[in-house]
């Protein structure tokens, strides 16, 4: 680091009209040295190919099983309340041995426990269904 020193052939009490960089320089220098450091180790990661998503929306099928289930974990089969997880199965056994199979949206209430939908979703796994989809609302953006 490097100051100015008046010397004695100058005034004593003149102001110093020019700017000391020398810190400016060394301070700029240390942050270019520490950002070249840290930039490959940020962008260092595992390369993988990531899927392609697409908002598609579904068409409804007279076909189609709405299987929804409330927030009290209650299981409903296009609107008709289902007793227990043996007989979602049961109805879910029906269903998936016919040709076309029949495709399966599940509507999860927003405040329901995701073990509940979890095993919704195994229940229906168990009974063969292969083609399983989420119905979501929409974003309409941060305005409420």
């Amino acid at each position: 680091m490097s100051m100015s020193v008046q010397t004695d052939t100058e005034e004593e009490h003149g102001i110093m009209s020019e700017i000391n960089t020398t810190p400016l320089v060394d301070i700029m220098l240390v942050l270019l040295i520490i950002f070249l450091i840290t930039i490959p180790i940020i962008t260092k990661t595992v390369k993988v190919s990531l899927p392609k998503a697409t908002n598609i929306p579904t068409v409804t099928k007279p076909e189609n099983i709405t299987i929804s289930v409330d927030n009290g974990g209650n299981i409903y089969w296009n609107g008709a309340l289902v007793p227990d997880r043996d007989a979602l199965i049961s109805k879910v056994l029906v269903e998936a041995v016919k040709k076309p199979q029949p495709e399966v949206h599940i509507r999860g209430d927003a405040g329901v426990r995701f073990e509940a939908i979890g095993r919704t979703l195994f229940a229906i796994q168990r009974g063969g269904i292969v083609k399983i989809g989420f119905i979501t609302e929409a974003d309409r953006g941060m305005a409420r």
